[in-house]
């Protein structure tokens, strides 16, 4: 009984690594990822990346849905990954959907260089948004506009952000931050080295080479909150 165990927590730490891979995340960091997002020890995410423990059911949902994927791959190996099966669509690349759409205050930079502090207190926001994303903590999530040519070409002046407040930043992920001065910025989230204690040294890189890139080595830095969507109207 105890090899057939052994075995389930082996196949599902195989999958869990593929399903990393696919995703592009390093494997150096990767239990530090897990345990940022499901709220467990480094150690906890470890045993789950090395077979040596499965998470809880209660998270099992949770965790395929981060890494794209179905519970039921990611505990038996039963059927193909989704990220595979997308890329096997060929010609059918689309799908039908009716999502429910949220009203999010729309902020202005200066709001967003708050939210680190105080959140949103509801109070004369720049506008309103929608957005179809969900999580736990609604209060946490709002919208932004981009504003400059740091992150041309791929963001354009004026296309909408929706950003939350409450995710932990992931090496490659888009965020808003927040430097000493209570300016908030919009860049890519870059992991470089992780420091004596294991805390992650980071970089935001503009795409826009023009630009600068901050080191949190060198600078105060803090994380507002993980860019989720992207809204651009091709009518502008």
């Amino acid at each position: 009984m105890e090899n057939a165990i052994d075995k389930v927590k082996e196949g599902f730490a195989k999958r869990i690594n593929e399903a990393m891979d696919l995703k592009g995340y390093p494997v150096r960091g990767r239990a530090r990822i897990l345990s940022k997002q499901f709220e467990v020890s480094d150690k906890g995410a470890g045993k789950w990346l090395k077979g040596e423990s499965i998470p809880e059911t209660s998270k099992l949902p949770l965790l395929a849905s981060f890494l794209g994927v179905t519970t039921e791959w990611l505990l038996n190996g039963d059927s193909v990954p989704a990220m595979k099966q997308k890329e096997d669509l060929g010609f059918s690349n689309v799908s039908f959907d009716v999502p429910t759409l949220r009203k999010i205050p729309l902020l202005d930079f200066v709001q967003a260089g708050l939210f680190c502090d105080v959140g949103y207190d509801g109070i004369n926001p720049k506008g309103e948004s929608f957005t179809t994303y969900e999580n736990a903590k609604p209060e946490s999530v709002f919208s932004l506009e981009v504003a400059g040519l740091s992150m041309m070409p791929d963001f354009k002046p004026g296309d909408k952000l929706v950003v939350d407040g409450s995710k932990s930043p992931y090496p490659g992920c888009y965020v808003i931050a927040q430097n000493g001065s209570h300016e908030a910025t919009f860049k890519k989230y870059r992991v470089v080295e992780y420091d004596y204690y294991g805390r992650e040294v980071f970089e935001l890189v503009p795409l826009n080479p023009d630009f600068p890139t901050m080191n949190s080595s060198q600078q105060e830095i803090r994380i507002i909150g993980v860019v989720v969507e992207h809204l651009r109207s091709f009518n502008k």
